[in-house]
């Protein structure tokens, strides 16, 4: 099987696939196969041996949850279509112009035709460059054959997801929290347990709620600093012990640490720091901007390339060659001093969304410490998230995330803003949510 079939190949193996039409009414799985595209009703009606017999899916896809954003972004993509302005605060992606050399880099490599397979775990000189970023940012010497480069960090989660985790094991994740995550672990055969956070610890687990949830079947904890969908972090202390009470029950410690780099007003550890036996997910995707260029990264334990070698070789061949050349543009200095200005400049967002949220009824027990994300209650505004924020994207045209993606815990009190618009944007969004909520 060629290399560009292998991520179709499992998606089909899988069939992670959940369709809706926009205002949340659902639709039967579209699929496309050698060109044919519809909902499966209408390639039953194509060919009379699909007509005759009942498509048998994995019993896994039952429990399953479909990516609101997904849902939401595509609703607002349908409404712009429609010549409607619509103000997209329903996605974690930064909205800046890729990084000129990240770009320079990605035409130079074009040109010089390194467009072939690279070996699975990453070219050399990436893996190079990210364990060099280790020693600059934090001081700390990451071998860099310990670096895997991945096809986004949704590939680092399953790796580690598909390492760990045999069937029937547990894996305790925070609720709220990232919701592809638990559909990697149901993936694998395992089971999600979801441990409820709230606003007094910054919706992050603590060493006190890991012993307490520990199960049987638990083989390891995946915690996010900062995280998604609350912009909080893990205090220093709590995260070593987490680390601690995991080590003591013999399991693995998984730490996402995606948004390292957009921290405002504190400088972030990386639990590398604290330990090697911890799997550390990061990605290009929020920091340096390249969410379309689908590349990420783990650092792992010593033991654990052998079998993650395996799982890349197998899995994805590799990870996109033009992408792994482009991102050694983004640690340029010139690059990272454009980041900086850009954190910067979401630190001024933040500043400036968090009370103005506020002023409008929504409750925001205290400022997010990274990220480009605000979880707000919506206790004093209406009583259903996904109802609410249907309702805003069509009066007030304005796209924002329900908190029921991220969980069940109190999730239908909550909704998620990304404030990766520009200022003059957010300040629009503001302004048409004060009209319509003002009705």
């Amino acid at each position: 099987m060629t290399g560009f079939l292998k991520p179709a190949f499992i998606v089909l193996s899988t069939l992670i696939c959940k369709c809706y039409l926009p205002w949340g009414r659902e639709r039967p799985p579209s699929c496309e196969v050698s060109g044919v595209v519809g909902t499966i009703g209408e390639i039953n009606r194509v060919s009379p041996m699909t007509r005759a017999r009942k498509p048998r899916y994995a019993s896994r896809l039952d429990h399953m949850t479909s990516f609101k954003v997904v849902d939401f972004l595509e609703a607002a993509i349908a409404l712009e279509a429609q010549g409607r302005d619509i103000i997209r605060m329903e996605a974690g992606q930064p909205a800046f112009e890729t990084a000129p050399a990240i770009v320079e880099a990605a035409t130079r490599a074009l040109k010089e035709e390194k467009t072939q397979y690279t070996p699975s775990l990453g070219v050399t000189e990436l893996r190079a460059a990210i364990a060099d970023f280790y020693r600059q940012r934090y001081g700390l010497d990451v071998p860099s054959h310990r670096v895997v480069v991945t096809t986004g960090s949704s590939a680092a989660i399953g790796i580690a997801s598909d390492l760990l985790i045999n069937p029937g094991d547990g894996l305790q994740l925070t609720d709220p929290g990232y919701p592809c995550n638990a559909n990697f672990v149901r993936r694998a055969g395992g089971e999600p347990q979801l441990i409820p956070v709230f606003a007094e610890n910054a919706y992050q687990l603590t060493a006190q709620a890991v012993g307490q949830h520990w199960r049987d079947n638990t083989i390891g904890v995946m915690a996010a600093s900062p995280s998604n969908p609350t912009g909080e972090m893990i205090e220093w202390g709590n995260l070593c012990a987490i680390h601690d009470v995991v080590t003591q029950k013999n399991g693995t410690l998984i730490v996402d640490e995606l948004y390292h780099g957009l921290v405002y007003d504190q400088r972030e550890k990386t639990i590398l720091e604290y330990s090697d036996d911890v799997i550390v997910i990061n990605s290009f995707s929020k920091y340096f901007g390249m969410t379309g260029w689908r590349l990420g990264w783990m650092v792992v334990p010593e033991a654990a390339l052998e079998a993650i070698g395996i799982m890349t070789q197998n899995f994805y061949i590799s990870p996109p060659s033009i992408a792994q050349y482009a991102a050694l543009g983004a640690f340029r200095p010139d690059t990272i001093a454009l980041m900086e200005e850009r954190r910067t400049e979401f630190k001024r967002r933040r500043d400036f969304l968090v009370p103005s949220l506020r002023d409008l009824g929504f409750v925001i027990p205290h400022m997010p410490a990274g990220a480009f994300y605000v979880y707000a209650s919506i206790e004093n505004i209406a009583e259903d998230c996904e109802a609410f924020c249907w309702d805003m994207l069509e009066r007030a045209g304005v796209a924002f995330t329900p908190g029921t993606d991220f969980g069940h815990n109190l999730a239908r009190q909550h909704v998620r803003f990304s404030y990766t618009q520009d200022m003059d944007r957010l300040a629009l969004a503001v302004e048409r949510l004060h009209k319509a909520l003002a009705v």
